[in-house]
């Protein structure tokens, strides 16, 4: 536990730790190894995603055994279900990535009954968050209510408090109603300045007597892992596959949703690329008035790419905008010395997911969306200009910042560097 860390907390290290040993139950590592044939025969991956299987298969199943953990709706926990592989009491605790993850993003879990009546209490931070929200899912990841945690009313020393029932608000700030379907709270922290945002503290409890039923046996928590872990693998799947069914080198699909995951309050414009030897994909991107917009890389298996050692992602803090307000994305397996630079991390084929939110109350401006085009590395001075060029200094000390900046997230260290 590192001292008032939002995240790095004593619950979320005991979670973690407990999640460790629970990938060692016989249930568990059957499933393993069951869920990584089947999707593997079902991917049809290139050579290059298949090198990239191993390492992203075991995160996606380790975060289905952290969240599987955090199911009880009797005895909740806040469980942070995304994060980098870290240190912890002499273990080393897998990364946690899955389903496209968003590198902004802090994302945690909280599992509700409408049943019962909770209190969700904690602080925010000294920055509040430009995009923040509560969503109450139903077990289909369907929204059934939200709260927006950028609004909400904290006190003067940013604490607050959410209560959870399926009453009325009847006057109570900060109040979300539940109905019958409801699942869990799905809790997206978006840092928009990795330097000085802060996630939320958050701590739940439920209100009432002793749970009138005992919690899971170690065996019955497995089989829920195992089920879990199929899960994940089928979403991330589907979710792939649906991607790549589109043409590649074609990014102009811009969509809004709030099931299956997706985000009420977000537009989506998602593509893919695939590019020859000394190519790159150029992207250029409106944001339709966006207060917030996200590029990030991943992979076929649902996890994004080095995001703390490379530019896997750049968001919208992190670009440097054209003189219209436009932003110009050149995306390579290789530094091609310009800004808005997306490290592929030396593949030639992968999936884009751009998120944009926090638009005015009238929604997006009309020009909203995303155009890609591919252009031979040594045109892109004739084919863009205008985007400012960045000499190998200036790439290494935007690395420096981005890696001390992205830590502040993961105070433990990386699992070849610790922190006292």
């Amino acid at each position: 536990m590192i001292a008032d860390d939002a995240v790095a907390t004593e619950s979320q290290h005991e979670q973690e730790l407990a999640a460790l040993a629970l990938t060692e139950h016989p249930t568990v590592k059957a499933a393993y190894q069951t869920v990584a044939e089947n999707w593997l025969g079902r991917a049809k991956a290139s050579d290059a995603m298949r090198e990239r299987f191993d390492a992203a298969f075991a995160e996606v199943m380790f975060s289905a055994a952290v969240w599987s953990s955090n199911q009880d709706k009797l005895r909740p926990k806040v469980s942070c279900i995304t994060r980098l592989a870290h240190p912890v009491a002499d273990r080393q605790i897998p990364g946690s990535r899955w389903g496209i993850d968003n590198p902004d993003t802090v994302y945690r879990v909280i599992p509700i009954s409408g049943d019962e009546r909770y209190e969700i209490r904690g602080r925010v931070g000294r920055n509040r968050m430009t995009e923040n929200y509560f969503t109450l899912w139903d077990p289909n990841m369907g929204t059934v209510a939200v709260l927006n945690g950028k609004t909400m009313d904290v006190d003067s020393d940013g604490s607050y408090t959410i209560t959870v029932d399926s009453e009325p608000a009847n006057g109570r700030p900060n109040h979300v109603q539940t109905t019958a379907e409801a699942h869990e709270f799905y809790i997206r922290d978006v840092l928009l300045d990795w330097a000085n945002d802060d996630p939320n503290h958050i701590t739940v409890e439920r209100l009432g007597g002793a749970p009138g039923t005992p919690a899971r046996t170690a065996d019955e928590q497995a089989d829920a892992t195992a089920d879990m872990m199929a899960h994940f693998a089928n979403f991330t799947g589907k979710l792939s596959h649906g991607i790549y069914k589109m043409p590649a080198n074609n990014f102009n699909l811009a969509w809004s949703a709030d099931k299956v995951g997706a985000m009420k309050n977000q537009v989506y414009v998602m593509g893919r690329f695939d590019l020859g030897p000394d190519e790159t994909f150029v992207v250029d991107v409106k944001d339709g008035g966006a207060e917030y917009f996200t590029v990030p890389l991943s992979n076929i298996w649902g996890t994004t790419l080095n995001i703390v050692d490379r530019t896997g992602s750049l968001n919208k803090a992190q670009s440097l905008p054209n003189a219209d307000g436009s932003y110009t994305y050149v995306i390579s397996p290789v530094d091609p010395g310009v800004a808005n630079w997306i490290d592929s991390d030396g593949l030639r084929e992968g999936i884009l997911t751009l998120r944009m939110a926090e638009f005015d109350e009238g929604g997006p401006r009309p020009d909203l969306g995303a155009t890609g085009r591919v252009v031979a590395l040594d045109r892109l001075d004739d084919e863009v200009p205008d985007i400012p060029r960045v000499s190998a200094e200036g790439r290494a000390e935007q690395l420096a910042l981005r890696r001390q900046a992205y830590l502040r997230r993961i105070p433990e260290g990386t699992p070849n560097e610790r922190t006292n």
